[in-house]
């Protein structure tokens, strides 16, 4: 039905729009399982006005296992069904299909196999939770928070102005935020504009301290943000637009 309506659409208005195929290899969110339904799919694409079935996109977010090997098995296993039907679909002698394949994690998977195009989702600035994930990706974080203790609200705590306005708050409250210049803060509650940590007995805080923290993810944290800073040899040096960020509707 999806491709019957952009196929009227494109061309009752005289385009001719290439498409990919979203294929489902297990993270059950969005696309068609690779197939007999999905070669069946690809057929009709391809006799389809105002479309050009151009290939497959393949993408297994939900592959995240800590342990590499497991997870280049499971991201084998997957990846195995989709070049099953890339064989069915040139023994048909359809058009050759640009595979697309993967995310972040796997992307040092599939970035060792030929004829493909790879879609990782957090190449430009990196984040601590896949630092952590993927140790064998040494990429280098390229954003940085700034933050400040803005109050000393009881012993042994700090309050920063770090709340869910500033940093992406999906994940459970220690996987937010990792400070590079402050060891041992503990996250005990966040709000809209606030973080409140313990520190332990005798730290030695003070209002106005900076602190620098990595986002444990970052995509949704840049889009918290107008614009990011470049900063080189320490100082500013320009900034960038998040343009993805200002969103509307256009119906």
């Amino acid at each position: 039905a999806a491709a019957a309506e952009q196929s009227a659409v494109f061309s009752k208005n005289d385009l001719l729009v290439p498409v990919y195929i979203d294929l489902n290899v297990g993270m059950n969110r969005t696309g068609i399982p690779p197939g007999e339904n999905a070669v069946a799919l690809y057929r009709l694409c391809n006799t389809l006005p105002g479309i050009t079935i151009t290939g497959l996109h393949a993408y297994d977010g939900h592959l995240r296992d800590t342990d590499f090997q497991l997870r280049k098995q499971k991201c084998d296993t997957a990846f195995n069904e989709v070049l099953l039907m890339k064989e069915a679909l040139l023994k048909e002698k359809l058009p050759t299909p640009i595979l697309i394949a993967g995310g972040s994690p796997t992307f040092s998977i599939h970035s060792k196999r030929e004829n493909i195009e790879c879609s990782p989702g957090t190449f430009v600035y990196w984040d601590k939770g896949y630092s952590d994930l993927c140790p064998e990706q040494t990429f280098l974080p390229a954003v940085v928070l700034v933050a400040r203790v803005i109050s000393l609200p009881a012993p042994g705590r700090v309050c920063l102005d770090l709340g869910h306005k500033s940093v992406a708050a999906e994940n459970e409250i220690s996987k937010r935020i990792f400070f590079l210049n402050a060891d041992g803060l503990m996250p005990v509650g966040q709000s809209e504009e606030h973080l409140v940590l313990e520190t332990g007995p005798g730290h030695s805080y003070k209002t106005g301290d900076v602190l620098y923290g990595l986002p444990w993810h970052v995509c949704p944290t840049v889009a918290l943000y107008e614009k990011v800073y470049a900063i080189e040899k320490g100082k500013v040096s320009g900034e960038w637009k998040n343009e993805a960020r200002d969103r509307r509707i256009t119906i």
